[in-house]
């Protein structure tokens, strides 16, 4: 059984809801692309929900950002990732990348539905944690340079967290 998850942005111009067999908030990225554009201490923690669940109202209050990923040499292409975004108070609700079609990640900090606490937290992309974010990883975190293994469903199937 999915879980429903109902959020919205800071101003209510966009609300939604999404099903969710992967509801917990565990993994925490430092990316400078959700460093910047999510906040939150330094990091976005993002879940994920069927596309296909998803509705949204007050679509035309959205707006839609694709980062150019760079490299030592600097700007070399344009991210598949869609960020979604409230045009009018810039909150950061969803990211939808058409690799993985049937997926969509809430960013935790748009659910207004109260979510389970993670029994422990995936640190990734830590290549790119700048030294003011505090970092103190509890004694069953796991932590990654760059991307983990494990995908949010695996992470969740193996902690008996999956909402089948």
């Amino acid at each position: 059984m999915t879980r429903r998850l109902d959020g919205s942005c800071h101003c209510g111009a966009v609300r939604f809801t999404v099903q969710s067999q992967a509801p917990v908030p565990y993994q925490r990225c430092y990316c400078s692309i959700c460093r910047k554009t999510a906040g939150g201490g330094g990091y976005a923690i993002n879940l994920s929900a069927r596309a296909d669940s998803l509705v949204v109202e007050g679509r035309e209050a959205l707006a839609l950002y694709r980062a150019e990923i760079t490299d030592d040499a600097g700007p070399c292409r344009l991210s598949t990732a869609e960020r979604h975004f409230c045009a009018r108070c810039g909150s950061h609700l969803w990211l939808f990348d058409p690799t993985w079609p049937d997926l969509i990640h809430p960013l935790a900090s748009a659910i207004d539905t109260p979510l389970p606490p993670a029994p422990d937290h995936t640190h990734l992309m830590l290549d790119f944690k700048p030294g003011w974010v505090p970092f103190a990883p509890g004694p069953d975190d796991l932590t990654f340079p760059r991307y983990p293994e494990a995908s949010i469903a695996e992470w969740h199937q193996a902690r008996g967290l999956w909402d089948a």
